[in-house]
């Protein structure tokens, strides 16, 4: 019955047969090897799922001092400076000289630095806890 069906949609004189035949095609039917007229369903898979790392190394100090002219951070051997919209930037050889001017004179600044909880943002703009721990950022939180 089905093969009847099909020989008449084959024969339909014109445009409507075509346009009758390219509905059934698009439509997942498909002719099977013993000649039969079956629907295949198209599956589509969804996406596999990627979670990269960071490209960037993170660098966010832990502490923080005021050298009288910004707030310089130290993550292991690289100084921060906290630059405009409160993001750690690395520091230009001008204010690591100035900076290293202001160390001379505090030398035990690393025991009066500042807890940094505040200004947690990397210079990509991105939370980043300290270092060492897992916390979550509060959504309240800046």
């Amino acid at each position: 019955m089905k093969l009847i069906i099909w020989i008449k949609i084959l024969y339909t004189p014109g445009i409507s047969g075509i346009v009758i035949l390219g509905l059934a095609l698009v439509s997942g039917c498909v002719v099977e090897p013993n000649g039969r007229v079956a629907f295949a369903p198209v599956v589509v898979a969804p996406a596999p799922v990627v979670v990269a790392e960071a490209p960037w190394p993170v660098m966010v100090p832990d502490g923080y001092v005021w050298d009288g002219y910004e707030y310089v951070g130290l993550v292991g051997d690289q100084y921060f400076y906290l630059g405009p919209g409160n993001i750690w930037l690395v520091c230009e050889p001008f204010r690591l000289e100035r900076f290293h001017g202001w160390e001379r004179g505090h030398s035990d600044w690393r025991d009066h630095a500042v807890r940094n909880d505040r200004y947690r943002n990397d210079s990509h703009g991105h939370y980043q806890p300290r270092h060492g721990h897992s916390e979550k950022r509060n959504e309240g939180e800046h």
